[in-house]
């Protein structure tokens, strides 16, 4: 279906043309009228100067050629020509006629007649014929002619002396459309742009700033927008209760088996299966919560902030061990993103590159042309590159020697990819070890060279 701004392009120029064409054959048609009622006067006052002419000359019409002194009545077919005739049969004609002569209406009207006839080598005539009586008592039929040629060469000089005024008016007409089109549809294209960004301020729209037509689809679009909010802050809220709810049996069950495991009874595969309940249930509320809050949510994350909480918490837990953790974030790094989620991707990142690296962990954080870049890098094993897939697989754990379900990856996974943003495992060039990379778009028109 055709956009509102294409039906009004289209529409304004439609109009236009037609506007213009008809009034194009408007004045055509009123200039063709025009000139034929002019061409017709001028043969009229030509037959006017013959009829005086010959009044003075009836004894002697060969004078007339002397009297009508015109230049086009001594050129042979020039196109203008003049008849006289007597009852005798007499016929006296102008020098321009050579040998040939006008055929004379019937009827002998005695007012002047307009009719066209036929001339010299098939030409089309227009002739104005009268018979007149004089005082002498001898009575003519008086031609004045003209070939109508004369008048089509007027047609079209007028014509094409009014095309080009047309033309300019076909194309203001056209450029008064487009600047229509703009005008009215501006307030839709600051509506698009106002609904597109809704989120980057925690405000309604206000109906005020858009014309009347438009202001109840901003009402609905301010309760759709306040219901959408109520749904986000709902299901992170329930999802919450529910991890709540789950928590206290889930430890019951494992101080269970923890007494069990005192009392020298095996719960090792008991205690596995615990893990995995666990992690399922956090991946499914996790995914959850992503769900809907991804698209819906208005939260604002400065992932500068969210790294150092997660460095205080793991640099402990590295020096502990021995190991050192390397920071290098850049201030400022906000992301459409909720605080909780991406602190949960960080986190589950952070926590296998200190689990796995044999002495260093590096994060970086910086921002880059349409993006935020995390960069996770250790001097561990790292993961081969075809075993990087399972790596991201729900539950897929590649070594058992650690504790865990093996589903830390794919919560990640699943949380970037509600957001539209994502995670690469490749190998760290500077450490050797494992490189998880999360690039995290922030909507921006990407300027640098350098590209995510």
């Amino acid at each position: 279906m055709l956009s509102l701004r294409q039906r009004a392009l289209f529409g304004g120029v439609a109009s236009g043309a037609l506007s213009v064409g008809v009034g194009t054959l408007a004045v055509f048609s009123y200039i063709d009228s025009r000139v034929s009622s002019q061409f017709d006067a001028a043969l009229r006052d030509r037959h006017t100067q013959l009829v005086v002419g010959l009044s003075v000359t009836t004894q002697n019409p060969d004078a007339l050629r002397d009297i009508m002194f015109d230049p086009a009545y001594s050129t042979p077919y020039s196109g203008r020509y003049w008849q006289i005739s007597n009852a005798d049969g007499d016929i006296f004609t102008s020098a321009s006629l050579f040998d040939e002569t006008i055929a004379e209406p019937s009827g002998s009207p005695e007012n002047a007649t307009l009719w066209n006839t036929s001339g010299p080598e098939g030409e089309v005539l227009r002739s104005a014929y009268q018979t007149i009586s004089y005082e002498d008592g001898t009575i003519w039929g008086i031609s004045v002619a003209e070939s109508q040629s004369q008048l089509l060469n007027e047609r079209r000089a007028a014509q094409r002396s009014l095309l080009p005024v047309f033309g300019l008016v076909g194309l203001i007409g056209v450029a008064g459309s487009l600047l229509l089109m703009t005008f009215i549809l501006g307030p839709l294209q600051k509506l698009r742009t106002d609904v597109s960004h809704r989120w980057d301020f925690d405000d309604d729209l206000d109906p005020a700033d858009y014309p009347e037509e438009v202001a109840p689809l901003v009402e609905d679009l301010n309760q759709l927008l306040r219901r959408n909010r109520d749904i986000v802050s709902g299901s992170r809220r329930h999802a919450a209760d529910l991890a709540h709810a789950l928590k206290t049996p889930a430890a019951i069950l494992r101080n269970e088996l923890q007494g069990m495991t005192e009392s020298d009874i095996s719960t090792g595969i008991a205690q596995e299966a615990l893990d995995r309940i666990d992690a399922q249930l956090g991946r499914s509320l996790a995914r959850l919560r992503a769900m809907n809050t991804a698209e819906l949510t208005h939260s604002r994350t400065d992932v500068s902030n969210s790294v150092n909480r997660l460095i205080r918490l793991f640099s402990t837990m590295a020096e502990r061990d021995g190991k050192t953790l390397e920071i290098n974030n850049d201030p400022e790094l906000w992301v459409r993103m909720d605080t909780q989620d991406i602190e949960e991707v960080l986190g589950n990142l952070l926590d296998n590159a200190v689990k796995w690296c044999r002495s260093t962990v590096r994060l970086t954080a910086q921002r880059r042309a349409g993006c935020i870049e995390v960069c996770i890098e250790d001097d561990g094993p790292g993961i081969p590159e075809d075993a990087r897939p399972e790596a991201l697989r729900s539950g897929g754990r590649l070594d058992t020697s650690f504790k865990g379900s093996g589903l830390g990856l794919a919560i990640a996974v699943d949380l970037l990819n509600a957001y539209g943003a994502r995670l690469e495992l490749g190998k760290s060039d500077s450490l050797g070890g494992l490189n998880s990379r999360v690039v995290i778009p922030t909507n921006i028109k990407p300027t640098p060279a350098q590209v995510c």
